[in-house]
């Protein structure tokens, strides 16, 4: 008997293979079979897909519509805004502004200005979306991240503040796709990048989702940052009743919460671990997009001298007209306060994270040796580019390693800090260096 050899379409799993997977759960959220969930990998840190492959038909849509996979902007650029950005830097934009929300609680309780908490109401009460695909902390396993979709205050209030911590918030699309109405999406460039690739395979989502609300993104620490930080300072996981990573003003706290207590922790104080270059995981490290470049309003810190305050104040893009009219909106029925700002203001408040995202990433992925996930622009990396990225690709690969990880966890702070020195000197030397120009 012959027995015939099927080719296999592509699924979701080589983009884990390649090690090129955001976590982002836009293949479990838009999978047409409900065959794929997102799962912690305990080796990584990090979510990974699942496929069960007796649900799985091969139809190859997951892969198709993987932003770890390949992200054409020139052609999403194309698509949702008409053209290919004149910025590189930033993409394409209408106007940038400095802004907050202007209720003064829900500004200090939010990460920087309280401004997508703000218009999240907003639309909610006005009637422009029915509800949020927003993440919160799990009440029942607070070191972990939810996903879900708010249709309430309640809801979007509970989902304030940042996550650092790795989120497959595209996962709630499926009930976005089985829900009527209009809706927003809130999501860092990866989420985005999922949710307009996705939005291309498939209309009916793209009906349905009003405005996608990005982040700026330095990177998302795995899931040992935080477990190794808790470790650190003594607190045992199952202590741990409620977590925040910001709030409290700006820059803001850690709000550690076991059995009634609370353990603060400016940001300065546990970024200075969780950010460290040791929790990046690796497709963070070939990612070029900074700023949310794909989505309709981008948001973050404002990280300038006479910009920021003691309450927080976010940097806003406003990247097409609808978004523009809509932000307009919210000033005019005094819930926004937004002052503009010139577009170099805005590169200068992220230039370090801009230069490392796009100056030296050609150096990272030739030690890497990855594959390019994405077309555009990559500049020749100088000499002081490929020790300076070998110095992040090293301590990603020691927080990949368990036995480091334990030293990790014993290693005092200053014993840190002198570790990183050399490099942060290097690199800020050069970053001051490196002229933006409108």
């Amino acid at each position: 008997m012959i027995t015939r050899k099927i080719k296999k379409k592509r699924i979701i799993e080589q983009a884990v293979k390649t090690g090129l997977c955001t976590g982002c759960g836009t293949c479990a959220g838009i999978c047409p079979e409900s065959a794929i969930t997102m799962e912690i990998n305990e080796k990584k840190g990090i979510y990974l897909p699942k496929v069960d492959k007796d649900k799985c038909n091969q139809c190859g849509i997951c892969l198709n519509l993987c932003p770890g996979h390949s992200v054409d902007f020139d052609e999403l650029n194309k698509l949702i805004f008409g053209k290919i950005p004149e910025d590189f830097y930033l993409g394409n934009y209408e106007k940038c502004y400095v802004g907050h929300a202007v209720d003064e609680k829900i500004r200090y309780n939010s990460s920087s200005g309280g401004l997508i908490t703000a218009l999240l109401l907003f639309m909610l009460e006005e009637g422009i979306i029915d509800g949020a695909l927003v993440t919160r902390m799990n009440k029942k396993n607070p070191l972990e991240p939810e996903p879900f979709i708010a249709r309430s205050r309640e809801g979007i209030i509970a989902a304030s503040k940042s996550k650092y911590c790795p989120v497959p918030a595209n996962i709630a699309l499926r009930e976005i796709l089985e829900s009527d109405g209009k809706f927003a999406v809130v999501g860092l460039p990866c989420h985005i990048h999922g949710i307009r690739k996705a939005e291309s395979l498939n209309k009916n989502l793209k009906q349905k989702i009003a405005f996608h609300l990005g982040m700026f993104c330095n990177h998302t620490p795995n899931l040992f940052g935080t477990e190794l930080l808790l470790k650190r300072l003594k607190v045992k996981r199952d202590e741990v009743t409620k977590l925040d990573y910001r709030g409290g003003g700006w820059p803001g706290y850690m709000n550690i919460t076991k059995k009634g207590e609370n353990l603060l922790l400016e940001l300065p104080d546990y970024w200075a671990f969780v950010g460290l270059d040791f929790f990046f995981p690796i497709r963070c490290l070939v990612c070029s997009d900074q700023t949310s470049e794909l989505a309709d309003i981008s948001f973050g810190d404002a990280w300038l001298p006479g910009l920021t305050d003691k309450i927080g104040k976010s940097i806003i893009i406003a990247r097409t007209g609808n978004a523009e009219q809509l932000l307009q909106h919210g000033k005019n029925k005094s819930l926004l306060e937004l002052v503009k700002c010139r577009a170099i203001e805005v590169k200068q408040s992220q230039i370090s994270m801009l230069y490392f995202k796009k100056k030296s990433l050609k150096a990272r992925v030739k030690i890497l040796r990855k594959r390019m996930p994405f077309n555009g622009h990559l500049f020749k990396p100088d000499i002081l580019d490929y020790p300076l990225s070998l110095f992040s690709c090293i301590n990603h690969l020691i927080s990949q390693n368990r036995v480091l990880r334990l030293v990790l966890e014993y290693i005092p702070d200053n014993f840190l800090s002198l570790y990183k020195k050399p490099f942060d000197l290097l690199y800020y030397r050069k970053v001051s260096k490196w002229m933006l120009y409108d």
